[in-house]
């Protein structure tokens, strides 16, 4: 039964380091932006997608479809930025927001015209056969996301810390007003923020795609997904939001041996209970 409950727990965690990649993109557009992306989960499904198409159709190495996908749906992130966001930076947050649900649909309509509806699977190189780590077992695949995941984590924490350009963005994180008086160039920032926040969510999908499948609509369970994530952790809080993404997704694995069918039903109730007791999420902006 340890042994049982371990393997879950593992594989839960996996899940929920996918879940705070995507939702440090999100919590950081909406930090540094003051935008709440619905669209955020289709550039995660883009992500799964154009790693597919660069593998399979094109027929890349796999290493190098995950990255340039990653790259490609951040040059998707930085367009719309400048295209539509650009122009709503004095409208009201209702516009921004609408603005992003209607890219959404629009994302997910161009997926099913060019890929169809049915699930695909991004074509990768790990064996199947599971490994045995301690009482776990875990596929190249699990293996890879996890330290792929870890990586990123580490490198954005290191970017935002010790370079100029991260410490330009705490800054507009913190007080935009006041990092406009001292100089940075805010609009350049915001075109950089969506950018990045879109090809983490991008690296987010075309990971757990490798793990399961892609397909056009799994954008909209990854949004609301990512949306939890970011309350539980507290809104505008990196931290706050990895923390919350490993909780939702060692709930979500253990509730799985109880029923599948509770699987996306716990990360609600998670969100339900800490707001009960904790309005501004676990930990604060």
């Amino acid at each position: 039964m340890v042994e049982l409950i371990a393997q879950f727990a593992v594989n839960g965690l996996i899940v929920g380091l996918n879940y705070s990649l995507t939702a440090i993109g999100l919590t950081m557009i909406f930090g540094i932006m003051n935008i709440a992306n619905f669209a955020h989960g289709q550039f995660y499904m883009l992500g799964g997608f154009f790693a597919y198409f660069l593998a399979q159709a094109l027929g890349l190495n796999y290493f190098v479809a995950l990255a340039v996908a990653v790259v490609a749906v951040a040059c998707v992130g930085w367009a719309f930025e400048r295209l539509v966001f650009t122009r709503l930076r004095r409208a009201t947050l209702l516009s921004s927001v609408l603005a992003t649900i209607g890219i959404g649909i629009l994302l997910e309509a161009l997926a099913h015209v060019v890929w169809g509806p049915q699930p695909e699977n991004i074509p990768a190189p790990f064996s199947p056969i599971a490994v045995e780590i301690g009482p776990v077992y875990l596929t190249e695949s699990r293996i890879f996301a996890f330290l792929t995941t870890i990586a990123t984590l580490v490198a954005l924490q290191l970017f935002l810390a010790r370079t100029r350009f991260g410490t330009a963005m705490r800054a507009a994180f913190q007080q935009q007003e006041a990092a406009l008086l001292v100089g940075i160039d805010v609009d350049r920032l915001h075109a950089f923020t969506f950018a990045l926040g879109a090809g983490l969510a991008a690296l987010g999908g075309a990971l757990l795609g490798t793990l399961f499948s892609v397909y056009p609509t799994m954008g909209d369970l990854a949004t609301l997904k990512a949306f939890i994530v970011v309350i539980l952790g507290g809104l505008g809080s990196i931290v706050g939001a990895t923390i919350g993404g490993l909780i939702l997704g060692v709930a979500e694995g253990l509730g799985t041996m109880v029923a599948s069918a509770w699987k996306d039903a716990v990360g609600f109730l998670l969100v339900i209970l800490i707001l009960l007791y904790k309005p501004d999420g676990l930990f604060k902006r």
